[in-house]
Formats: C-alpha cells, sequence, structure tokens
C-alpha cells in the first residue's frame, strides 16, 4: 500500500460551493445529494475552506432556526484547510485520518482543486490490496 498515491483513489468529481452561496441553500444541497461537506473554491478553482455538516448545523443554531435567516457559506465555513497533493502517500494519508478525524481532504495541485480523497477511498484501497488488484 505504500505506493499506492492519493491520485490512485481519489474522486475527481468534487461538489464545491462559492463562498457567496446562501447557506440556506447549501444545507439544501447537502441534504438532497447525501454529502456532508464540500470545498468551499473561488472562481479559478482555489481552495479557499470547507463547509461540513457540523458548520451547516451550527449556522443554524446561530440562527434560532429563524425561517427568514440567510448568511453566506464565507460566514461559516472553516477555513484552516488541510490539503493533501495527487503524488501523496495513500498510507500517509491514512494516518493523517486517524490523527486529525477529518472524513475528506481536499487535493491539490498548485492550492487548485484536482480532486477530494476520503476515508472511505482509503477503505477501497486496502479492499483492492486484500483482493490483489493493487
Amino acid at each position: 500500500m505504500q505506493q499506492l498515491t492519493v491520485r490512485d483513489y481519489m474522486v475527481t468529481r468534487v461538489h464545491t460551493l462559492s463562498p457567496e452561496r446562501d447557506m440556506v441553500d447549501a444545507i439544501a444541497e447537502f441534504a438532497r445529494l447525501g454529502i456532508s461537506g464540500a470545498p468551499v473554491v473561488d472562481d479559478r478553482g482555489n481552495v479557499l475552506g470547507m463547509l461540513s455538516d457540523t458548520d451547516c448545523i451550527d449556522a443554524m443554531l446561530k440562527a434560532g432556526m429563524d425561517p427568514a435567516w440567510r448568511g453566506k457559506v464565507a460566514d461559516f465555513m472553516t477555513t484552516s484547510v488541510e490539503t493533501v497533493e495527487a503524488q501523496a502517500s495513500l498510507i500517509d494519508i491514512a494516518q493523517r485520518f486517524l490523527e486529525r478525524r477529518f472524513r475528506r481532504f481536499p487535493v491539490v495541485d498548485d492550492n487548485r482543486l484536482v480532486g477530494q480523497v476520503s476515508r472511505l477511498d482509503v477503505l477501497k484501497a486496502i479492499g483492492d490490496i486484500k483482493r490483489g488488484y493493487a
């Protein structure tokens, strides 16, 4: 598994959000798509932050569940984002998942989003090794 890289298992079709996106719309989109987080990017694909389901719950609690409340993704996203590079060792990323307890890492090339790797992607790699595919 040491020779496997993030590139081998990352997904390249990643749902992203704009920092100007309305929070209520972003929350509804998470629910509709069945996702628990997404990178926030600018118009050039540079990673600005991450919005997680925890951020969404925090936003709604702060709003007091007021149906008229509106806010932007930029107001609630996490801006201190840990990213990884596509050539990183998948075993190193597995270790980072244990240490940080994140569900996913954005994969970047010069801070531009090129994919995403999740804990499930690491599990897929382990499954492939067990079956002799990797």
